[in-house]
């Protein structure tokens, strides 16, 4: 049964996913800059360690009306087909593994209606009693000249009616809405704001402290590293955070090959969509008993030319960390481990220990270099 990691959020009330393998980071949302003639739902641009990215609003693309943002928002940055971006949501939720069976990829809507595709979604997951509605990034990010495309509704606030885009006069709509109303809608969405004006002035030094903060001054390969993006992953019941800039995708332990002549640390090879991907447990170099017989997940990360499997037990979550609130290292821990630690951080009600996966694969002996 083939299943997939999503990461799941919330947006107006209601869960969405995307999957774990097209995100690249998350942090709080920041103060960005309005851009001019911009789409629509391109609300502005962040400076993001030297790299201009756009962002988007997902109230507006599914086509809501634009909402004040808030200090409890988050950013999600999404690579797909080599095109990045920022998107607006509530609230991240936690990661999921979705089996394909659970999701269903249309509803029939009845009448003409029926098994009519969704623009933006790419089907309907059942989780443990919610709905989840996954995203089409090729569909939410690209954006097609094709004029055939409908287009995107403006629902207004407080109203059970809409106005097409662009079309805010009160004429030839299928019902009636104040003109007044619409007019004031189209205003808010049309034309290029100061990033949120209304925000009281403790609010707005937050959002520009974090916007400060995603922005690396001077040389980029020799400033320091400022802000994290961590999965948090179990091993042995413990807590442990890895960079999500070396993580390539998250994916399922089936159907592995041993390789003899290798440490105990080599579970094996498996078959990775045509590529051979290594798995290997790094329980042993940080003096935790392995058993590889009941490994299921696997973490595939890219470090220079290194491409491994890491085994896990479970996949928890993907969070934002400044590196200011990173602790010191508990003298409890033994050596062996302090050495492939960059610190550790509380993660709800535990200590995650963050890891130093380049120093813990290149020194730790888990690459095997010896010829036989």
């Amino acid at each position: 049964m083939e299943t997939k990691p999503y990461l799941i959020f919330k947006q107006n009330g209601l869960l969405y996913g995307v999957e774990v393998g097209c995100v690249r980071e998350i942090f709080f949302l920041p103060e960005f800059t309005p851009i001019a003639e911009a789409p629509q739902d391109i609300v502005g641009a962040i400076d993001l360690r030297g790299e201009i990215l756009p962002v988007m609003d997902l109230n507006l693309r599914l086509g809501y009306l634009w909402q004040k943002y808030c200090l409890t928002d988050s950013a999600i940055v999404i690579e797909w087909q080599g095109f990045r971006v920022a998107i607006i949501v509530n609230e991240v939720s936690e990661v999921k593994y979705i089996p394909q069976e659970a999701i269903t990829p249309q509803l029939s809507y009845g009448g003409d209606k029926a098994g009519a595709p969704h623009r933006f979604l790419a089907g309907f997951a059942r989780c443990e009693g919610d709905i989840i509605m996954l995203l089409n990034l090729d569909r939410l990010i690209r954006y097609s000249p094709d004029k055939t495309e409908p287009e995107m509704p403006v629902f207004a606030s407080g109203a059970g009616s809409w106005a097409a885009a662009g079309k805010v006069d009160g004429t030839n709509l299928p019902l009636e809405i104040e003109p007044k109303l619409l007019a004031e809608d189209a205003k808010v969405l049309s034309q290029p704001q100061v990033f949120c004006p209304n925000a009281t002035p403790e609010e707005k030094a937050i959002f520009r402290e974090r916007a400060d903060n995603l922005r690396l001054l001077g040389d980029r390969e020799n400033s320091a590293e400022i802000n994290l993006s961590l999965v948090v992953v179990v091993l042995n019941g413990e807590y442990f955070g890895i960079n999500l800039k070396v993580v390539r995708e998250f994916t399922q332990i089936n159907q592995v090959t041993p390789v003899p002549c290798t440490p105990d640390r080599i579970i094996g090879n498996m078959n990775l969509r045509g590529e051979i991907l290594t798995l290997v447990d790094i329980r042993n170099v940080l003096n935790m008993s392995a058993d590889t017989k009941s490994l299921s997940k696997a973490i595939v990360v890219e470090i220079e030319d290194l491409v491994v499997g890491i085994a896990v037990d479970e996949i928890l979550d993907i969070i934002y960390l400044n590196v200011a609130e990173l602790a010191t290292i508990p003298a409890a821990l033994n050596s062996a481990n302090r050495e492939y630690l960059r610190g550790t951080a509380f993660y709800e009600e535990k200590i995650i220990a963050v890891l130093n996966l380049r120093k813990l694969l290149t020194k730790g002996g888990v690459v095997v270099d010896e010829e036989v």
